[in-house]
């Protein structure tokens, strides 16, 4: 596993760990290594200076720093509590979505909150016709096994 300090084209500083640095350059080759502020793909490595600690510290000792799982920022929790909310008050339709958010604008489903994902042409479709929608900060959390 490797850490990289990451910015995006919009100045944005976040950290995120791959498994190799062919990983990431595989995964960035792929747009799917997004900003965990803004969710732009235009994603560059940046300085970062190595921890090195000294060797009378224990791992134990060395693990100062916060969880990757925290939010680094202000921006980042706003973020998160943004996902929290959507996710406890709407319903995830997935790869669906644009079908179910024309249905629902059609009066052919009822009436709900959902998010999921879209194509682009899709989501420009959607707003093109009048649909409201619009786009999240973040990518919906998958549950995998």
């Amino acid at each position: 596993m490797i850490r990289y300090a990451l910015t995006c084209a919009n100045s944005h500083q976040f950290e995120s760990w791959f498994q190799s640095a062919d990983a990431f350059d595989t995964l960035r080759a792929a747009d799917m290594v997004n900003c965990a502020i803004c969710g732009d793909s235009n994603v560059r490595k940046s300085i970062m200076a190595p921890r090195i600690g000294k060797a009378t510290e224990t791992n134990t000792e060395m693990r100062t720093e916060r969880p990757l799982s925290e939010p680094a920022s202000s921006a980042e929790q706003a973020v998160k509590e943004l996902r929290d909310k959507v996710e406890a008050n709407s319903e995830d339709v997935g790869t669906n979505f644009a079908d179910e958010a024309r249905k629902i604008h059609n009066g052919e489903a009822p009436e709900r909150a959902i998010y999921g994902e879209a194509k682009p042409q899709d989501a420009k479709s959607l707003i093109e016709d009048g649909v409201p929608v619009l786009p999240l900060p973040f990518m919906p959390t998958r549950k995998t096994n």
